[in-house]
């Protein structure tokens, strides 16, 4: 017998490339089953769906108010330290919101304080990790790259859902947020060792605000890019009002609890990984037109809670939602890695963060009221109509419709040598 080759990683997949896509992995396992416990967590302290949604816009608040100053921080340091200092900050937040729950009976303030520190480091840990993947491959197996990636990180959401959901009907909340915590912990200590000292510093440019400016110049200087922003900003804010408060309500009202609402999300996550799957294998020549039409079927998860479905059908909606938006998520990436500057792909990715989340705190902060006010499957159907119209309506913008794939990233050129890039990396073939 001939001896077994031993297994290579492909060309492009670079050290910094496979360390990110690890300690993604890690936070993935744990993130997903605490969003799934701090639900939860309010409703065992006798909260209600108010409540449920102003402990998510208390994490979600900040991102919008430091994305910004995270983005052209990132630009400016090396991307790794920031994305280990995020990590560092939501590891202590989680570990004392788990400590708050595990020996005794949290304030409501107590676990919106806590949830904001965990929305200040995302802001600035966003941007960072956004920027340090899309600079961290090149040629032409980018979308492959993004695609295996996602698929890898996607993959631990299932995992973590389904693992974080059965946790908390069995153990309680506070130990899904203890290992959240640690998983933090673990994911920081993977990104500080991303190779970067090869690579001269960045020189800043003429203060943050010259960068926030540059940044907003390259936003807005593409049509594409700040439609489809605006499209995300409004199906994010309605998404998360019917995931982060409506789903646990009608979970525990007629599903039965944690339990089938965390496999409903594994669902979901076991969607985005066939959906990456796909993407590494498939590549739409017009980008953006076909992920834009792929975002249609969010607004199903919306449609199957206002019925609502039983756990089966709920779980199978889940899944072909998490298909078609993995097809956006990978041609957005790509979108952007051709587009866009490598200088400033963190500020890029920043703008985009902010328009992406800047309504989703006033959609969960009232998801609450508008339940009182027009009843909760009103309020659900709402979410799905409007997922519909703004992306009908991104549909009618030129650009979006027109960008085509590239063989070449087209942006390399214009890009300045990075603080925190790996050497360019060889397609396959």
């Amino acid at each position: 017998m001939k001896p077994t080759a031993p297994l290579r990683r492909p060309t492009w997949a670079g050290r910094n490339y496979s360390l990110l896509t690890a300690a993604a992995v890690v936070t993935n396992l744990g993130s997903h089953g605490a969003l799934i416990a701090a639900a939860f967590a309010v409703l065992e302290t006798g909260g209600d769906g108010g409540d449920v949604g102003l402990v998510a816009a208390a994490r979600t608040l900040p991102l919008v108010l430091f994305l910004l100053i995270g983005g052209a921080v990132a630009d400016r340091l090396p991307r790794h330290r920031v994305m280990v200092a995020a990590n560092a900050l939501n590891c202590v937040s989680q570990g004392a919101f788990a400590l708050l729950v595990l020996t005794g009976e949290p304030r409501l303030w107590q676990m919106m304080l806590l949830t904001a520190l965990g929305g200040t480091g995302h802001a600035f840990f966003s941007p960072a990790a956004e920027g340090m993947l899309l600079s961290s491959v090149s040629g032409e197996q980018a979308s492959r790259a993004f695609a295996v990636f996602r698929m890898a990180m996607q993959g631990a959401a299932v995992g973590g859902a389904a693992l974080g959901g059965a946790m908390v009907a069995a153990i309680g909340p506070g130990w899904v947020l203890a290992a959240d915590a640690v998983a933090f912990a673990l994911a920081g200590s993977l990104r500080a060792f991303l190779d970067v000292g090869h690579i001269a510093p960045r020189t800043p440019g003429g203060g943050l605000l010259a960068d926030l400016r540059e940044g907003w110049r390259e936003f807005t200087g593409r049509t594409w890019l700040w439609a489809v922003v605006v499209q995300f900003s409004i199906a994010n804010a309605v998404v998360a009002a019917a995931d982060a408060v409506y789903g646990p309500l009608v979970a525990r009202d007629h599903l039965g609890g944690a339990g089938p609402w965390g496999l409903a999300l594994g669902f979901f996550g076991a969607g985005t990984v066939a959906g990456a799957l796909l993407m590494t294998r498939w590549k739409p020549r017009r980008l953006l037109l076909a992920g834009t039409l792929c975002v249609f079927p969010l607004a199903l998860p919306s449609a199957a809670l206002a019925i609502p479905t039983s756990a089966g059908i709920l779980c199978a909606v889940m899944f072909v939602t998490g298909v078609t938006l993995e097809v956006f998520g990978v041609s957005w990436m790509t979108a952007l890695h051709q587009e866009i500057p490598e200088d400033k792909l963190s500020r890029v990715a920043a703008y985009d963060w902010f328009g992406s989340v800047a309504l989703v705190p006033l959609a969960t902060a009232l998801a609450g009221p508008a339940e009182l006010s027009f009843g909760r499957t009103p309020a659900l159907w709402g979410c799905a109509v409007l997922v519909v119209v703004v992306t009908a309506a991104v549909l009618c913008v030129p650009d979006v419709r027109n960008l085509r794939r590239r063989t070449k990233h087209v942006a390399a050129a214009a890009a300045q040598p990075s603080a925190d890039a790996e050497s360019p990396v060889r397609g396959l073939g």
